[in-house]
């Protein structure tokens, strides 16, 4: 499977020009051959930023997810992002992945959010793995990642994932020295553990801009978005910027199944 990391700018706020954008960008993926594109977290809004309260929609259906829906059935290809969601009185920091004919194939609630964005958004209720012919795909958002020794990633695991898609919102201070403290130590040791017990692949995609609202207003959005492999080590990794804007390309080959499960007992052995 060739992924499309898309480490696009978010406009807090901007939700129909952010919307048209990550339809612009999934459009230049398609044509450089991709199968899937995977975009930041809260693409429509911006993390924690209040509009999600009035432009947040039902996934499916809402105006969002049918934006996305409609570009990945347009240009043939897997699209996986980051979205408001709004069910009932609830709004959620959700993902989707969406498949070639524009099907929803996986809709996650965040599970592990930030304290500072409990005010906004409602406890996440699901994980979900899909199996499709590139490979089981599942799908978590850029803190699940760090629940308490990685269970979260690890069930997407025990679930039967070859590949976990991380839709992210990654954020500095105003004053980050990138060259002083390089970013994206929390994500590497994080995804690598994972999947080197799971012989897995993990792709987190942050966007990059501000951060204007909550207790982070001010901060930046740097991308710094990156894939690692079943041996637990990074791939790739995007441009660090809040102006970082970039579209990178990873083929990503799932390990063979016995291989995998030689793995897992590995991993039980190593606990016991």
């Amino acid at each position: 499977m060739k992924l499309a990391m898309i480490q696009m700018l978010v406009e807090p706020g901007a939700v129909k020009k952010n919307l048209d954008h990550a339809g612009d960008l999934i459009k230049q993926a398609a044509a450089q051959g991709a199968d899937c594109a995977l975009l930041p977290e809260m693409l429509d809004t911006g993390w924690c930023h209040g509009s999600c309260h009035k432009h947040a929609g039902p996934i499916p259906g809402g105006d969002s997810c049918a934006a996305l829906s409609e570009a990945a059935r347009e240009h043939g290809i897997l699209v996986c992002a980051g979205i408001s969601e709004r069910d009932g009185q609830n709004i959620y920091n959700s993902a989707v992945l969406i498949g070639r004919a524009g099907r929803l194939l996986v809709h996650h609630r965040k599970l592990n959010e930030l304290d500072i964005g409990h005010h906004l958004y409602a406890q996440g209720d699901r994980l979900g793995v899909t199996r499709i012919p590139e490979g089981n795909i599942g799908v978590m958002i850029c803190a699940d990642a760090t629940a308490r020794e990685g269970v979260l990633a690890k069930s997407l695991g025990y679930m039967g994932a070859d590949i976990i898609l991380s839709p992210s919102a990654w954020a500095v201070r105003p004053d980050h020295d990138n060259i002083r403290e390089p970013y994206g130590r929390t994500w590497t040791e994080a995804y690598g553990q994972v999947c080197r017990d799971f012989r897995l692949w993990i792709a987190g995609v942050s966007n990059v801009g501000p951060v204007t609202e909550g207790a982070w207003a001010g901060w930046n959005c740097i991308g710094s978005s990156i894939a690692v492999g079943p041996d637990g080590e990074q791939v790739v990794q995007s441009p660090y910027g809040a102006d970082a804007e970039a579209v990178l390309y990873v083929q990503i080959q799932p390990e063979p199944r016995p291989a995998r499960g030689n793995a897992w007992h590995g991993f039980w052995q190593g606990k016991t």
